[in-house]
């Protein structure tokens, strides 16, 4: 581990002390790890990072629109490749909140994610991607015969 000496405004400094209070950080060594963590992962997905993800794309939509529902499960079907599982959570009478559990290529699920936020009746929606490596790999479990499946390992950040 590497020691790295920063100034920062007082301002800043209370901003820090605050998320660490708020997150139950014991320094600002941790906080500042984590919070350049997240920094450097949301820089890379914002300038296009390459590669395998797994991710989460979080979306509230109005069930009484025509269709929708079954669009979307139609959409999820369709990219099963893609598309890992779902969670649906009714939140009002008319309002649905579904969390979209996706994997891999960030391009992919970016382009699945950007087409069911763009359905009409979609009233909100956000990913959050972790970079992963995929390899494909024999080996037995438990007591069972050797077999070739993909692990997915998060990538650290930066």
């Amino acid at each position: 581990m590497q020691r790295v000496t920063l100034t920062i405004d007082d301002e800043l400094a209370d901003e820090i002390d605050q998320f660490m209070k708020l997150r139950g950080y014991q320094n600002r060594s941790e906080a500042i790890r984590d919070l350049t963590r997240a920094g450097l992962l949301q820089v890379n997905e914002e300038s296009g990072a390459r590669g395998d993800c797994v991710g989460a794309l979080i979306y509230v939509y109005d069930h009484h629109v025509r269709e929708l529902a079954k669009r979307l499960a139609d959409t999820h079907h369709d990219h099963h490749d893609l598309s890992i599982a779902t969670m649906h959570a009714h939140l009002d009478h008319e309002t649905c909140l579904e969390v979209a559990l996706l994997r891999g290529r960030v391009a992919d699920v970016r382009h699945l994610a950007a087409h069911i936020t763009a359905e009409r009746g979609v009233r909100h929606g956000r990913l959050v991607l972790v970079p992963t490596e995929v390899s494909s790999e024999t080996h037995a479990h438990g007591t069972g015969r050797a077999h070739k499946h993909t692990h997915a390992r998060v990538r650290e950040a930066g």
